[in-house]
């Protein structure tokens, strides 16, 4: 089959052809951890809510839901963090995509996903197991692990593996 039968096939011109190189940019990704890797790796549940904690801004955790993740290396220590979403009082809301751009991004192993309830309930809304759910169905088909997803609160938190829940 010759290469214009194959054009006319799919559909495509001889001006396809002429798309150089140089009209198309080329995409960049980065990721540099500055030589710093948190010393520690997260054993459990507190652990990560401890740390988790010290990320949200001063009353932050009680003024807006925010959705942060954890990227994490293969010993589970935290290779970076990234404020995914800044929602309102009730809610916030987060692509799955752009979740797992960042760990391919960052060659991390594992994640850990998080958001705060500012109303200070602890419970996982429906929503909430739907996203755990999609997230974690996303990470087996790219072997990134979800480790973990916490509901924050200034006075506690919840874990979706500790409430057998992942």
């Amino acid at each position: 089959m010759s290469a214009s039968s194959v054009r006319k096939k799919m559909g495509s011109s001889k001006s396809d052809d002429n798309i150089k190189s140089k009209e198309i940019p080329e995409i960049s990704i980065s990721y540099n951890t500055n030589g710093k890797v948190h010393p520690g790796a997260l054993t459990s549940s507190r652990s990560t809510y401890d740390f988790l904690k010290t990320v949200y801004p001063s009353g932050g955790i009680e003024l807006q839901e925010r959705f942060i993740v954890l990227y994490l290396n293969r010993a589970n220590k935290i290779l970076g963090y990234y404020n995914h979403a800044i929602g309102g009082i009730t809610g916030v809301t987060t692509d799955v995509r752009l979740i797992y751009a960042t760990a391919l991004a960052s060659a991390s192993s594992g994640i850990i996903i998080s958001h705060n309830h500012p109303s200070g309930n602890l419970q996982p809304s429906q929503a909430d197991i739907d996203l755990t759910r999609k997230v974690k169905e996303a990470g087996r088909l790219l072997d990134i692990t979800l480790l973990d997803h916490l509901i924050l609160t200034i006075n506690g938190y919840y874990s979706f593996a500790d409430e057998g829940r992942i």
